[in-house]
């Protein structure tokens, strides 16, 4: 009766926008054929265009969501035979949440655990069920936190809510491109807010249904246990998104790939690592950020909700949840290669990994500043006498300006005399270590960036040494990346970029790395043009004319991306396929990419739409005239591509921001 109740519902709210749709249109429609019948032409032509517009925009919403096919079940299955205990915990929980078990379980690659269910009948009738299991959530939670997990879960079955999801989701579906379609239009506008009404109620919905689920899982589980397996799963998403963005995307990005058993093995690494930080995880407060439009409440909230529920008391399972799979290790590789896209990568296993990784990376950042010496220097390629002998001839802050850096080291910081011991190896420290940070806390904590010419000759240094071969990377799991010598040991370059800093002792820096074995003539520049692997995309705008040609951009944090784009066609779904399609890395390397660094100054002679002249420093231009009307990647691409054209005005330089780190 429940799910009737609420498949009902549903239904009125979904087929009232479409009454309130339908009845504009009529509306429109009488009104027009009333000002045609009293001879204002213009103002029956206006209505009946929007009557029109509105009709089409219902229609197509309908075709669009009628056309749609279901997705396809992701993960690796795992059958019964393969993991009976995980299939009688399971079958266990459902008989206790008196619901049918799942007909699937499947492993994933998030820190999540879902259900669905393939219902009919607008959810009355129930359907095949499946149930999916992330496999970073098992490597994080003991057996009895991972039972409370899939008792919420088993939940939604209990309590019918998995019937829903089909018509919830389409019906989301429909009202969106309706409003979509008539966005624009005064009809739109007034369609707008019932969207918005339908989508609020939508969302107060999911998240009683969240509580509800709450409600088995400390039946099944107790409340300690529910409670603690919500906190838990906030920790390991935290140290998951720390693991992919500090350990795994670098490495993707610069072509290397971890191999298949070390994707998530690298993970267990981390959490084992990191213990202790990881604790310190677990003390902090919950995520307590929620907004009306959320699908679930905030952490904080269902924990406080899970106070007022009838507590239960069971023996506590404290072995990892992995011990449910046997071979799980061979399970984990088979969803790491089914979900990640490895392509032509090379492959390694950790270390070794994190170690290739880093050393591209610093070479990248180092052949930043590179270029801007040879840029300075009037030379095709730039070494590390290149950049010395620029700082001799008293040219550092013009260095400095050109990698949009501060000044030089003050004189109080050079050393007064020029006999400094020399160091065991020149060459630069890591970054302070990146820590694993709440969620709440916000963005994960960043190296400090003092950027100044220091800082650039650290860089240089350093790949300087790698290149001579008495230095190497290490990116350990505790602390940031960190340059060591043959030996293993920890290095300070620190001394040695004072040294390369200052006219006045740039001599003996020079005399320094020679004694080290660091040919300066020869370690130098690798790259000759900036790439955008690691760059975030910010905006786009589609057909901009380029120099005459028209071009989809895509504005980057540190360049643009310019596409040649057909004269015909959406814009808007040409600029989603590129940025679903590819990396910004991988675009920029396709198409033409017009790196900030090289721009010198930029002359903008209108904003809306845009027109401006970007002037490079090798010479040349680039013209840029945007569109009225222009379709953008966002509401406000249009801004961002303005913004990021007119703050090269004001320097003579935009570096990458990773220049100086």
């Amino acid at each position: 009766m429940v799910t009737t109740l609420r498949a009902a519902l549903s239904l009125v709210m979904l087929a009232g926008f479409y009454v309130v749709a339908v009845g504009l249109a009529v509306l429109l429609g009488w009104l027009s054929v009333l000002a045609f019948s009293s001879d204002h032409v213009r103002g029956a032509t206006y209505l009946a265009l929007f009557a029109l517009v509105l009709v089409f925009g219902v229609v197509s919403a309908l075709w669009k969501v009628a056309r749609a096919k279901a997705a396809p079940p992701t993960g690796v299955e795992v059958p019964p035979q393969s993991a009976p205990e995980l299939w009688t915990v399971v079958r266990e929980l459902a008989t206790a949440a008196h619901t049918r078990a799942p007909d699937e379980i499947r492993l994933v690659p998030d820190v999540n655990a879902a259900v669905s269910e393939e219902a009919r009948l607008l959810g009355l009738v129930g359907g095949r069920r499946r149930m999916y299991v992330g496999v970073p959530l098992l490597q994080g939670l003991d057996v009895a936190m991972l039972r409370s997990v899939l008792a919420h879960e088993l939940g939604h079955y209990s309590r019918n809510h998995t019937r829903l999801g089909p018509l919830t989701y389409r019906g989301r579906a429909m009202v969106i491109a309706t409003v979509q379609a008539t966005a624009g239009t005064v009809v739109g506008w007034l369609l707008l807010g019932y969207a918005r009404l339908y989508l609020l109620v939508s969302a107060a919905v999911s998240r009683r249904q969240e509580l509800e689920a709450d409600e088995i899982s400390v039946a099944v589980a107790g409340r300690a246990v529910a409670q603690e397996a919500m906190r838990e799963s906030e920790v390991v998403s935290a140290a998951w998104q720390h693991y992919t963005g500090v350990y795994v995307a670098p490495a993707f990005e610069v072509g290397l790939a971890p191999a298949a058993p070390a994707f998530f093995g690298g993970f267990d690494m981390l959490l084992r690592a990191r213990a202790d930080e990881l604790a310190d995880l677990r003390r902090q407060e919950p995520d307590a950020t929620q907004s009306r439009w959320d699908s679930h409440p905030s952490h904080a909230a269902r924990i406080r909700a899970m106070d007022r529920m009838t507590d239960t008391h069971r023996a506590r399972d404290t072995r990892r949840a992995t011990l449910l799979i046997p071979g799980f290790p061979d399970a984990a590789a088979m969803v790491a290669e089914g979900a990640l896209r490895f392509e032509d990568r090379q492959r390694l296993d950790w270390p070794a990994l994190g170690a290739a990784a880093t050393t591209r990376n610093r070479q990248r950042v180092a052949d930043g500043v590179y270029r801007a010496a040879a840029r300075l220097a009037g030379l095709p390629r730039a070494t590390l006498a290149t950049v010395l002998g620029l700082v001799a001839q008293g040219r550092g802050p013009e260095l400095a300006l050109e990698l949009g850096l501060a000044a030089a080291v003050p004189a109080a910081a050079v050393p007064a005399a020029p006999a400094v011991p020399a160091p065991a190896v020149a060459v630069p420290a890591a970054a302070p270590a990146a820590s694993v940070t709440h969620p709440a806390a916000g963005a994960e904590a960043a190296a400090d960036d003092t950027g100044t010419l220091v800082d650039a000759l650290q860089v240089v240094v350093c790949s300087a040494a790698v290149q001579a071969g008495i230095a190497r990377w290490e990116q350990p799991w505790v602390g940031g990346p960190r340059l060591v010598d043959l030996a293993g040991e920890p290095i300070d370059p620190r001394p040695l970029a004072v040294l390369a800093a200052d006219p006045r002792t740039v001599a003996d820096a020079r005399r320094h790395l020679v004694a080290l074995r660091v040919d300066v003539d020869r370690a130098g520049q690798e790259s000759a043009q900036a790439d955008a692997l690691g760059a975030s995309l910010l905006a786009g705008v589609a057909s901009v004319s380029v120099d005459g040609a028209r071009h989809d951009v895509l504005v980057l944090d540190e360049g643009l991306v310019l596409v040649p784009a057909p004269r015909r066609g959406s814009g808007k779904k040409r600029l989603a396929a590129l940025v679903e399609g590819a990396s910004v890395g991988e675009l920029a390397a396709r198409y033409r990419y017009l790196p900030f660094e090289e721009v010198a100054t930029s002359k903008v002679r209108g904003k809306v739409p845009l027109r401006a002249t970007l002037v490079l420093k090798r010479g040349g231009t680039v013209r840029l005239r945007g569109r009225y009307g222009s379709e953008t990647l966002a509401d406000n691409s249009a801004a961002v591509l303005a913004a990021a054209v007119l703050s090269l005005r004001r320097a003579p330089a935009k570096p990458p921001a990773r220049t100086a780190a």
